[in-house]
């Protein structure tokens, strides 16, 4: 299920960036309808929502590659509208926030991009779209920083490390609390 997420959303964003001009608004309505569809048709918003919002982010982030988007502008509309489809079914958003944060990671990690500029673009995006919907900044970026540890960690090599050096040298991000969100992702792995 999740592996066929991955493929209509890639083909999705795909259909959606051909012959655009506003590549990025593209995806991000694309995503947000995916997003919107898969957790309507799973009934279940509640547990399958990290795992089905990951998927939706990863293809999205396969389908930016492919069409030679950049992966990294990408992953802050990815992040948008994952959480503006979340928030419109009434989910979880630090749920939707972590999964999507994983995917962008993965996805790019798969693609060969940067996956430390994909995490910070995810971070980024994470705060400026839970602002969007009212939801709390703070924790969205722990989100989003949790959720890219993750994914990273999941790739191996030095994945982890990068994503760890390129939050911390973000001038953007809001260096106490991705300190604290490293901290804390440090202390659950002891």
């Amino acid at each position: 299920m999740l592996k066929q997420i991955i493929n209509e959303t890639t083909d999705a964003v795909v259909a959606a960036v051909e012959g655009v001009d506003d590549i990025l608004g593209a995806v991000t309505g694309t995503v947000k309808n995916q997003v919107v569809n898969v957790l309507q048709s799973a009934g279940d918003v509640g547990g399958s929502t990290v795992e089905a919002v990951a998927s939706v982010a990863e293809g999205a982030v396969r389908g930016a590659g492919k069409v030679g988007a950049s992966v990294t502008d990408v992953a802050a509309n990815t992040m948008s509208g994952v959480v503006s489809g979340v928030n419109q079914v009434g989910g979880n958003v630090m749920d939707a926030v972590r999964g999507s944060a994983q995917g962008v990671v993965k996805g790019v990690a798969d693609t060969g991009g940067d996956v430390g500029g994909a995490a910070v673009a995810a971070v980024e995006g994470a705060i400026k779209a839970a602002g969007d919907v009212g939801a709390d900044t703070s924790e969205a970026a722990r989100a989003a920083v949790g959720g890219a540890l993750d994914a990273a960690a999941g790739v191996g090599g030095d994945a982890a490390g990068k994503v760890r050096e390129a939050l911390l040298s973000a001038a953007a991000l809001p260096r106490d609390v991705i300190e604290s969100a490293l901290k804390g992702s440090d202390d659950k792995k002891k």
